[in-house]
């Protein structure tokens, strides 16, 4: 950050904050340590049938257990798995509706506040909201940036 509190992107599509990062990596997932909470988005039904929700579901269960948080559009619903956390931002009612980046952002927030309590170090995620759900990435990334730039939180994007 500069002195007028500007968050830099510098090489390697790295995004810096004093402690905060958001730091962008080609590979799977799922191959980031064991000590790393996993994020990505669903549905409030809890559908998890296409895209890499259906990965998530495969590894970690738990369909009745996150149904029966009652999460919300703007919610995020919680498993935890051994030392991590499993985040589940829901950003959308029915699995075939859009999220909006409103919805992206409040759950974003509600995973934040949460992360903070727990004191969680590191949260891996896909470009959340970016692949079959079709948000924009830049602006999802400005997203997560605007969020978490407060926090020293760091942040893996995967994509393959």
């Amino acid at each position: 950050m500069d002195g007028n509190g500007i968050v830099k992107k510098s090489k390697g599509n790295h995004v810096r904050s004093e402690g905060f990062a958001i730091t962008e990596v080609r590979g799977d997932l799922f191959t980031c340590s064991d000590g790393t909470s996993l994020a990505h988005c669903i549905s409030q039904d809890v559908r998890m049938g296409k895209g890499i929700a259906t990965h998530f579901k495969t590894k970690f269960g738990g369909v009745q257990e996150l149904s029966e948080q009652g999460k919300k559009p703007g919610d995020v619903a919680i498993l935890k798995r051994g030392q991590r956390h499993i985040y589940y931002l829901v950003t959308k009612e029915r699995y075939w509706h859009k999220p909006t980046y409103l919805s992206l952002r409040s759950s974003l927030e509600a995973m934040k506040q949460h992360a903070l309590e727990h004191e969680v170090a590191a949260i891996a995620m896909p470009r959340i909201g970016c692949g079959l759900d079709g948000l924009v990435w830049d602006r999802v990334r400005d997203i997560l940036t605007d969020i978490f730039k407060d926090t020293d939180i760091k942040i893996s994007v995967y994509s393959l």
